[in-house]
């Protein structure tokens, strides 16, 4: 069965060069929304999404968090993507930067030592950037420096991120039959539709007790009332261990007025 992949656009964004670890260029197709591709994956439209979660910089991507939390899909993999930004355009001088807006927040020391006096313009991807620079010679835009090959336009700075440590971390998501019980971490999402003092506590000592690493936990509003919460988690453990679900029998226990969505467990790699 061919591979169709849905990600976020146009060609040559950083989430493109993720689609293309899981896909043949032919078989992606580009959207602008995050909650779009996971809808189309819970729809049944496309084989798999790629979306992004978190940058080790500017912190989560909430769209794809809240979206996850709304839709019934499987987490298959996941993917980092070290991010190394470039200062592309025609030439100098130009008036404008424009550029996702964590590309632009991701670069904000650079841009204010050499270009202090720039408009920076937020668009829906760095490649839109790259699109209104090839377009408008008064534009620079911040993107990956393959966005500059082959094309009119210049590198005017390379690596340009204010931290050399800087990744997107993406998961590939899947219809929720493909969801599987193998990998190396685990995802999840937790309702417990209950509020009490100690709440959080017994949430996260079912994994203290059994020597599983929490790699990642995170509230968002439910959306059912203020002060109501969601708890994303994911932990370094398969669902194949006995440990994992016996940690999630007590966690389904305490969510019983809510629910718990297992998303999958995974394996990850690094695509640069």
């Amino acid at each position: 069965m061919t591979t169709q992949a849905l990600t976020l656009g146009p060609s040559g964004t950083y989430s493109h060069r993720a689609a293309r670890a899981v896909a043949d260029d032919e078989d992606i197709t580009f959207t602008e929304s995050v909650t779009s591709i996971i809808e189309s994956i819970a729809n049944g439209e496309y084989t798999h999404g790629i979306v992004p979660v978190e940058n080790s910089i500017e912190g989560s991507v909430t769209e794809s968090l809240d979206a996850l939390a709304e839709h019934d899909v499987a987490v298959v993999r996941e993917i980092i993507t070290p991010i190394r930004h470039a200062l592309i355009a025609q030439d100098e001088p130009f008036d404008t930067v424009a550029s996702h807006a964590q590309a632009l927040a991701q670069c904000r020391s650079y841009l204010e030592e050499n270009y202090p006096d720039v408009e920076l313009e937020a668009v829906a991807s760095t490649a839109r950037g790259v699109q209104r620079a090839r377009e408008d010679d008064s534009v620079a835009a911040i993107g990956h420096p393959a966005n500059a090959e082959s094309d009119s336009l210049l590198v005017l700075g390379e690596d340009i991120q204010d931290r050399s440590s800087n990744a997107t971390r993406f998961l590939v998501v899947a219809p929720a039959d493909q969801r599987t019980e193998a990998g190396g971490k685990t995802s999840f999402i937790v309702y417990p539709n209950v509020d009490y003092p100690g709440l959080l506590l017994e949430l996260l000592e079912p994994f203290a007790d059994r020597d599983i690493n929490l790699t990642r936990v995170e509230s968002r509003p439910s959306g059912e009332r203020l002060g109501d919460y969601v708890f994303h988690i994911d932990i370094a453990a398969g669902l194949y261990e006995q440990r994992t679900q016996d940690a999630l029998t007590v966690i389904e226990e305490i969510a019983e007025d809510g629910w718990v969505r297992r998303l999958g467990s995974y394996d990850s790699e690094t695509v640069v």
